[in-house]
Parts: structure tokens; sequence; C-alpha cells
């Protein structure tokens, strides 16, 4: 049975208590994991994605990996990290993708206050995962290459590495053609995602429109799935993210990329 999924991917600690029973998720950060919070094993799950097409294409280690957390569709998913949220949103994007209910705390957490809200049981069912099945989709390089000109691109680095002086390790640099750089360090307030109407004002003063396509990126898919989460949180209906981001994008030559002279 699946349950009804908050009308935002972001929550508050105050929400918590309405939420009924939740799963806890923490993406450590070199930190020990709270007591009543399942740990996320991260640097292995960015490092499968990095070896498939798109990120998340094999599906029996997205499986496996997700069962271990006892999540499924019958308890909403919270996911916790240190309040930089970026990683916090990359799991959100992955539950969501394979069709598991999930949302993200705001603030990380210190928001918390020392203070678990109660927990639902680990899952115990099957896992049946659904690909695609989230409202955030998933786009891969040739896709993305194929709609340039028609979807928005979202650039979620800093200036630097849109301009192309930050490589990052990249073999090339500079932007795709008609991205709009936004970077994910002005939608936070400190540890805390902005409200929507200020998200929303930031991505219309950097050309992008959230009645229209929208397919967000960074360099390694952290940072690109918090602009989807701050998108879909002002109110943007049609989101993807370019999980494994510029850095596949820089290895294929037949990409193009635009630098300032």
């Amino acid at each position: 049975m699946k349950i009804a999924v908050p009308p935002t991917p972001v929550v508050s600690a105050a929400d918590l208590d309405d939420l009924g029973p939740v799963r806890m998720l923490y993406v450590p950060a070199g930190h020990e994991t709270p007591p009543g919070l399942m740990t996320i094993p991260l640097e292995e799950w960015v490092s499968r994605a990095k070896k498939t097409r798109t990120g998340l294409d094999d599906l029996a280690f997205w499986r496996s990996e997700i069962q271990k957390l006892g999540v499924g569709p019958d308890a909403l998913s919270v996911v916790v990290d240190d309040g930089r949220m970026i990683e916090a949103a990359r799991v959100w994007f992955i539950l969501q993708y394979f069709g598991l209910p999930a949302v993200v705390l705001n603030g990380g957490l210190p928001a918390l206050g020392g203070k678990v809200p109660q927990q639902a049981p680990p899952a115990t069912a099957p896992l049946a995962l659904e690909p695609g099945a989230g409202p955030v989709g998933l786009s891969d390089r040739e896709h993305l290459k194929a709609s340039l000109g028609t979807v928005q691109v979202f650039d979620a680095r800093t200036a630097a590495e849109f301009r192309g002086e930050d490589l990052k390790g990249a073999p090339r640099g500079g932007h795709l053609p008609g991205a709009g750089n936004l970077s994910h360090a002005d939608l936070l307030d400190g540890a805390r995602l902005k409200d929507a109407s200020e998200i929303a004002e930031l991505m219309s003063k950097s050309g992008l429109d959230g009645s229209r396509s929208i397919v967000s990126h960074c360099h390694g898919g952290g940072r690109a799935a918090l602009a989807a989460l701050a998108a879909v949180a002002a109110g943007a209906k049609d989101v993807r993210v370019y999980y494994l981001s510029f850095a596949d994008w820089a290895a294929d030559e037949s990409c193009p990329l635009v630098r300032p002279d």
C-alpha cells in the first residue's frame, strides 16, 4: 500500500509530528549516525552510479541497497544530512525516482534538535522498484543532447565552473548551450532551503521558467538533485535530473560546450 506524499518534497522539523510514522534516513558526513536513524552508504551509491549509463540503470543493485534500509511504499522516508542539503537531496532523488515516497528535512540534523519522531517498523515485503515513477525524472547525456534548445538547462554549479575556470578534474570546461546558472549555494539560507517564492524569483532572474521543462545538472549529481528539489518546491512541474552531470558531458567530445573568450 502506497501512502500520500506531502505536496512539497521539503518538510520542516515542525511538520514531522503530522506525517505519521516515518522512516528517518541519515546521510553521514564523518559523524556517527544518531540513534533511531538508518545510515545511507552514500560513497558506495555514488561509486556504483558512475559505472552505468544513466547512473541508475543497475536495478538489482538499487533494489538490494534500498531493501537493506527497510524502506518501502508503506511509510514516508525522511532524508536527513548534516545541513548542507546536497546529499539528502541526492538520496531523495534516487528514492522518489524509483517510486518510493520520500522528502528531505529542511536544515538537516541540527533541525531535529536531538528529537527523533516515531519510526515506522522496517518494511518486510519484497521491494518492487518502479524506475521513473516519481515526480522528478532522470535524463541522460544523449537525451539531453537531443533536447538542447527545447528544455531549460538548470546549471547548479558555481559561476567559476559555469565560466570554465574551475574544471573540477573534467577534461573540458564551460557550460551547456543556453544553460541558466543558479548556484546551489544561492538556493540556501545557511543550512536551510530558501522559501518557495525566493527560489522562484532566483530562477526567474537566471532565465529559468518553472512552467516549462527543466533539466538540472551540476558536476556529479548532488547539487543537481538539490536544484531539482528546489525547483519542485518552488512549483515547477516538469523537472528532470541529469544525474551523471557535467563530468559525464565533458568527457564526450561530441557534446557541445560554451566557454566565454
